[in-house]
């Protein structure tokens, strides 16, 4: 992990949620290509359109993890302890914002290269001081959310004992603020190598 920098700008910092172990895939999601462009390299460049800095959540010793330093970028690693699961990623990512002086940090997965180019914007314009994340008429979409850095203590709390609850019941019992997007589809993530060709089948008629 680098050493925390201060960032002054107003934006919120970024994170890729990049720890998962990608059992249905076969091989590390995050590093798949499409349009010749790794996954993980799709989500950092969608949240550094409306962030500060932007880092990545990953295991140690894996090929996310060394894409995101080739690239420059800081890798959080899970507390020893926390469940797995993509929460104990937000909570290192809340730490990491606290450290650097920012007020939030927007969580992106690594799986969905499709999300709308609009989507951290309209979550920050829509936060304010409060935590939000995106919606479809699939239901809440978690994973593409706004966290405020105040909501650190929560989640401490959320994640005591070992527990790992749902996300979006932690974030809405946090007021997190529902942004509805139009497309479900764009929020198609990635867990099979099928999967990955329907969405490389969309992206080239896009």
């Amino acid at each position: 992990m680098s050493s925390a920098t201060q960032h002054e700008s107003a934006a919120p910092a970024g994170l890729v949620i990049a720890g998962g172990r990608s059992l249905r895939f076969g091989a590390e999601k995050a590093c798949a290509l499409l349009g010749g462009k790794p996954l993980l390299t799709w989500a950092v460049e969608r949240l550094q359109s409306a962030c500060s800095v932007v880092a990545v959540n990953a295991r140690p010793g894996t090929d996310a993890e060394k894409l995101a330093q080739t690239s420059g970028l800081t890798v959080l690693h899970d507390a020893p302890g926390d469940a797995a699961g993509p929460l104990a990623g937000v909570r290192a990512g809340l730490r990491w914002a606290a450290q650097i002086g920012v007020r939030a940090l927007a969580v992106s997965p690594c799986d969905a290269p499709l999300l709308p180019e609009d989507l951290y914007v309209r979550l920050v314009a829509a936060a304010g001081a409060a935590p939000a994340m995106a919606e479809t008429a699939e239901g809440p979409q978690p994973l593409c959310a706004l966290w405020p850095v105040s909501a650190l203590a929560a989640l401490e709390a959320a994640l005591a004992g070992g527990a790992h609850p749902a996300i979006w019941r932690t974030l809405d019992g946090i007021g997190a603020r529902r942004v509805r997007f139009a497309d479900a589809a764009a929020f198609a993530n990635v867990n099979t190598r099928a999967e990955l060709e329907r969405l490389a089948q969309r992206f080239a008629r896009r």
